[in-house]
């Protein structure tokens, strides 16, 4: 049985840093292309960060670059997203997707295998 679970959401305020996880259950994140993916209220999901299977290869969104990083506890099976310099802007659902294929653009939500439910962060201004 797949499970995946996001966890370390949380209300902060602008300037401030958080860092939301990613844990899977009967998925080696590892072996597969991780993304995550945020949805703003009433906006489309879209794509923040690609972590390439066993590789340290990590993609990100242009509005994260510099603020945003990934990091792979590969004993936990866990990824992390760490936030640094939260903006308003951020507030959204923050969702860990997984795939086994690199076929198509890592942006296209479509062509995740594995989602997990979500963590809300909120940043206040």
């Amino acid at each position: 049985h797949v499970q995946v679970v996001e966890s370390g959401g949380g209300l902060v305020q602008a300037g401030e840093s958080l860092t939301v996880s990613c844990a899977a259950a009967g998925l080696p994140l590892d072996d597969y292309f991780v993304a995550w993916f945020r949805q703003r209220l009433e906006k489309e999901r879209e794509a923040v960060s690609y972590t390439v299977q066993r590789s340290p290869i990590t993609l990100y969104a242009d509005f994260v670059k510099g603020r945003f990083t990934v990091s792979r506890d590969k004993a936990k099976n866990t990824l992390y997203l760490q936030m640094v310099n939260l903006k308003p802007e951020d507030t959204a659902m923050y969702y860990c997707a997984a795939r086994r294929t690199n076929v198509h653009s890592w942006k296209d939500n479509t062509t995740y295998d594995y989602w997990g439910q979500g963590t809300q962060v909120t940043v206040s201004s």
